[in-house]
């Protein structure tokens, strides 16, 4: 006997935890998270939605599964660099926001995750590795490992973010370029340039250089 998610002999299975990922992945680039659910990656499958809570028990789960299939080879960052210390952890960084960049609102699925992985425990271990042998204590380690991911993350979701006003998103910066020179704001009329500008790599970078001078000083 066959059923949705165990088929005849003869027939490839239509459910597995891999397969499930991939989809759910493709249904994220397709239509984002907001409109990820159970019930239409059940469909995409053609399984019954239950089915799938024999890998994902919440979808909570699910989303903690794909912020770690992201991050597969991110910690492999490290070794193609022969800088110093800072330069390994700077690859890292960008290896991480390059694979949350990689899928339509990667950095709203990682944010919140807790994963317990090898790919995102791996990238972890890896940093603080990175920090541990240029001299920083652990907990220095500990701490400068989430304050680097944390800026890539909230940097990435701000990017996504606006990226997606370019197709009808939320993020206007043509509206806060009018707001602020019709307005009183000499401070913030002098750097708009910067404060409305695309060139998130470019931010991105002023950012992480910012963090690794003020770990170098530290150390």
């Amino acid at each position: 006997m066959s059923s949705p998610s165990n088929p005849g002999r003869g027939r490839p299975p239509r459910l597995d935890r891999a397969r499930t990922l991939r989809t759910a992945l493709d249904l994220l680039d397709r239509s984002g998270l907001d409109a990820l659910t159970m019930r239409r990656l059940a469909d995409a499958m053609e399984v019954q939605a239950g089915a799938l809570y024999r890998y994902f028990a919440t979808k909570q789960d699910l989303l903690t599964a794909m912020a770690e299939r992201m991050m597969d080879g991110v910690a492999d960052a490290a070794g193609t660099c022969d800088g110093d210390w800072s330069e390994q952890l700077a690859a890292l960084a960008r290896a991480m926001r390059t694979a949350l960049l990689a899928h339509r609102d990667g950095a709203r699925v990682f944010a919140g995750t807790h994963s317990t992985g090898e790919n995102i425990l791996g990238f972890a271990d890896t940093a603080m590795g990175v920090m541990r042998a240029a001299g920083f204590p652990g907990d220095d380690a500990a701490r400068a490992l989430y304050t680097v991911a944390n800026f890539t993350v909230g940097h990435t979701l701000e990017e996504q973010a606006a990226l997606q006003a370019e197709d009808g998103g939320p993020a206007d910066p043509d509206a806060l370029a009018d707001t602020v020179t019709a307005g009183a704001y000499p401070h913030l009329t002098a750097g708009l340039p910067a404060l409305t500008s695309t060139d998130f790599t470019r931010l991105f970078e002023f950012g992480l250089d910012l963090l690794l001078e003020g770990l170098r000083s530290r150390r």
